[in-house]
């Protein structure tokens, strides 16, 4: 039965959405605060977050990154302080970038398996000190190389991709010996993820995670954490051989579900925001734990736009958040964690 017209409605039949207008009002379920809660598809929390971390060398280290406001490089007994902050907060992990000195990149990287760099040191420190806090290492090797590739090169600067594998399993058994709980490799070489899991298996580490960047594309959008690592002058060319074209879509399948057959026990989309729709396909091709990077670029704008007055900061953080988690993410990655989880806990 149609609802009865009245003068000035149109009246519209039934369907399998319900009973028509004006019998039907969805603007009833949003009149109040309590009632929008209630009905809320999806939720936003603090356990959602992972927040990625700038790590240098020294002590008593705290430096600002211009490009990224309210961010910082933290040196390792100044990062276990602002962790324990994030900690209390309730944000359940972070991911460590290491800041690489000139002294030692190299044309092959290797200071990223080096049991002392950087990032294992901090590893130690933090799981010494904070041992409920997750820690996650990027595996690749730009931060450690003179030429800023994610990969060893030849003489025709072409990526070298199984000698490029053999070093990412050396960084990524020094960094499980270090403590780090799950690995998280990013450089997009083709089956990297099942040698990683066959070298963490062999040392003994099966317990050790893996997040893999299982698409992730040549975006413009990473500008901010290059300088944030202090190595946008170092990158020569660009990353297009083997990170995504983002004209793709089919391919970050085919690429997520390669890396799953290879032991991935998670993946990523890297950027998040422009690629939501990625996001949303990965989720309902694999049903598995799916994460999300709101990687440099995003926060940078957001920042930029709220500091000229053309955003609200809070609530564009807080939406920008909530929209990886309608898209299908299980988590974000989030320079904004420690910010969105203040938000959260004051309401």
């Amino acid at each position: 039965m149609t609802a009865p017209s009245r003068p000035g409605f149109s009246s519209y039949g039934s369907s399998a959405q319900g009973p028509a207008y004006p019998r039907t009002r969805l603007r009833r379920n949003r009149y109040d605060a309590w009632q929008r809660d209630m009905v809320a598809e999806h939720q936003l929390t603090v356990s959602d977050m992972i927040w990625p971390v700038f790590i240098l060398d020294g002590e008593n280290q705290v430096e600002a990154i211009d490009a990224m406001p309210g961010i910082n490089r933290y040196s390792v007994d100044r990062l276990v302080d602002a962790v324990a902050e994030a900690r209390d907060l309730g944000i359940p992990a972070v991911a460590l970038f290491p800041v690489t000195p000139p002294d030692l990149r190299s044309e092959d990287g290797r200071e990223a398996y080096n049991p002392d760099s950087l990032a294992c040191r901090a590893t130690r420190a933090l799981k010494e000190q904070l041992p409920d806090i997750g820690v996650i290492c990027d595996v690749a090797l730009d931060p450690f190389t003179t030429h800023g590739h994610d990969g060893v090169m030849d003489e025709n600067a072409r990526i070298l991709n199984d000698e490029t594998i053999e070093i990412l399993c050396k960084q990524a058994v020094a960094q499980a010996q270090a403590g780090v709980d799950i690995i998280a490799p990013s450089d997009m070489m083709d089956g990297r993820i099942g040698a990683i899991r066959d070298a963490l298996d062999a040392a003994a580490l099966s317990h050790v995670r893996i997040m893999s960047y299982a698409a992730k594309y040549a975006s413009c959008f990473y500008g901010p954490f290059r300088a944030a690592l202090q190595s946008d002058g170092y990158l020569k060319g660009d990353k297009k051989t083997y990170q995504m074209d983002p004209a793709n879509s089919d391919e970050a399948i085919r690429e997520t579900a390669l890396d799953i057959a290879e032991g991935a026990d998670m993946v990523m989309v890297k950027p998040g925001l422009p690629y939501l729709d990625v996001i949303r396909r990965v989720k309902d091709e694999f049903a598995m734990p799916t994460f999300a990077y709101q990687v440099s670029g995003e926060y940078a704008m957001l920042k930029a736009a709220s500091q000229n007055g053309w955003l609200d900061n809070d609530r564009a953080v807080l939406e920008s958040l909530l929209c990886f988690k309608r898209a299908g993410a299980d988590g974000v990655l989030t320079y904004a964690a420690v910010e969105a989880a203040k938000m959260l806990k004051a309401g």
